[in-house]
């Protein structure tokens, strides 16, 4: 489940765009025998600004930063010492997008391609087979850990397709993460897949006490 917003700056509108996100990811997963599950439920939340260059044939490219935080468990019942791991994690990433305004017969159609790469930040682990109580007892030392592409790569992979009904557009598409993880002597590999169903809209805030000039134009955030 994901919140997205995105928005031309009053600033700069026609180069730089806002993108705020929220979501919840729930996983399962089965082991090969089929005779243990875990369980993932992770939160994440994130910001970011990027610089937009429109380029002809309707595609526009954006490239810039974001900051995200993303805070979960994962729950394994065969696991007797620790049932529960925790996942925190807090980056600094590069990101872009590149969108493309096409129609499809009548329909106008906008495609988009968005990665999000962590450059560095710092994220939580435990020692090789310390226990949380031990961690509740006042072990915390070497918890948190400098994130770069040697122990911690993470990379997000959206595509979406958003088509333009009216003033509310359906957006279709799919969603890839990969986290992987190496730091003392744990190795973590996590690949998800989704698929993407949504439903879009523009909207502009008016002030009602202000007159609207009549020169006024609309700058979509996404193209």
């Amino acid at each position: 489940l994901n919140y997205e917003r995105m928005q031309a700056m009053k600033f700069n509108p026609e180069k730089w765009v806002m993108r705020l996100t929220a979501g919840i990811d729930l996983n399962r997963t089965d082991n090969p025998a089929k005779n243990a599950t875990m369980w993932r439920l992770v939160a994440d939340f994130s910001w970011g600004m990027t610089y937009r260059f429109k380029l002809p044939h309707n595609i526009t490219l954006a490239g810039g930063g974001s900051t995200s935080l993303d805070l979960g468990c994962v729950y394994n019942a065969r696991n007797g010492n620790n049932p529960v791991a925790v996942e925190a994690a807090w980056t600094v990433n590069l990101t872009g997008y590149a969108s493309w305004n096409v129609k499809i017969g009548r329909l106008p159609v906008t495609l988009r391609y968005q990665p999000t790469i962590p450059l560095t930040g710092v994220f939580f682990s435990p020692d090789y087979g310390e226990l949380f109580y031990e961690i509740y007892l006042g072990n915390h030392s070497g918890l948190a850990h400098c994130a770069w592409w040697g122990n911690y790569f993470r990379m997000e992979n959206l595509v979406t397709a958003d088509m333009h009904l009216g003033a509310t557009s359906l957006r279709v598409g799919f969603r890839n993460n990969i986290l992987s993880t190496s730091i003392n002597d744990i190795t973590t590999r996590t690949i998800t897949y989704s698929a993407v169903i949504g439903v879009t809209t523009e909207w502009i805030s008016l002030n009602p006490s202000r007159k609207a000039d009549n020169n006024a134009r609309i700058i979509s955030a996404l193209y």
